[in-house]
């Protein structure tokens, strides 16, 4: 099963989209709110799509870490994944 995820961003939004067989898996919304870090606000993932969300998520994280920026994650599911994923932590902002 192949996913592909793709970043998106206009103005001061940005997702992360993903798609498996051409079709709509899941979305992972941000918002900019300046140059130093973004806040992932939502997270939606079609429910036969398990594993999505972290796809989704260390798509964003790669994002952040080649344009050197921190991240918040007000969405809840966002919230757990850092603190149980020690990995991504470095771009997480304090």
């Amino acid at each position: 099963m192949e996913t592909e995820i793709v970043i998106k961003e206009q103005d001061n939004k940005g997702f992360a989209i993903a798609s498996v067989n051409s079709q709509k898996a899941g979305v992972m919304t941000y918002s900019i709110t300046n140059s130093d870090f973004i806040i992932i606000d939502h997270t939606e993932v079609e429910p036969e799509f398990k594993g999505v969300g972290k796809q989704l998520l260390y798509k964003i994280v790669e994002m952040a870490r080649e344009k050197n920026i921190k991240i918040i994650p007000l969405c809840p599911f966002a919230n757990a994944m850092f603190k149980r994923l020690p990995d991504i932590q470095d771009v997480l902002k304090k």
